[in-house]
Order: C-alpha cells, then sequence, then structure tokens
C-alpha cells in the first residue's frame, strides 16, 4: 500500500481575506477542524472531502457562518 502525501492548498481566509497554505491530509475522506489564520489569528473552520482520484474539495468558514 502507497502512502500518499500531504498536499498544499491556498485558501482565503474568511476574516481578513488573506491567501494562506494549508496542508492537507487524502488519506482521510472527510475532515472537519478548527484551525487559527495563519495571519490574524482568528478562527476558521475547515470541511475537507477526498474524491476518488485524490481530489481535495477544500471549504473554509468563519466561527459565525
Amino acid at each position: 500500500m502507497r502512502m500518499r502525501e500531504l498536499s498544499e492548498r491556498h485558501i482565503e481566509c474568511p476574516y481578513c481575506g488573506e491567501s494562506i497554505g494549508v496542508l492537507v491530509d487524502p488519506s482521510v475522506p472527510q475532515q472537519d477542524y478548527i484551525e487559527d489564520c495563519q495571519v490574524c489569528c482568528r478562527p476558521i473552520n475547515f470541511y475537507i472531502e477526498i474524491e476518488p482520484d485524490g481530489h481535495a474539495n477544500v471549504r473554509v468558514k468563519s466561527e459565525n457562518e
């Protein structure tokens, strides 16, 4: 079994609008977690789904959405 590598995705912070890079683990098909923005330090809710071909759909929301 071959391990999939982490892939970097760029998202836009829902608070400050900055583009930030995040690492996505394609070995976990569905992920929900909170990570602070690297620029403004506010909590971003991440929702990630990995498609069968390995493509990661990444959605982000503020804590109030």
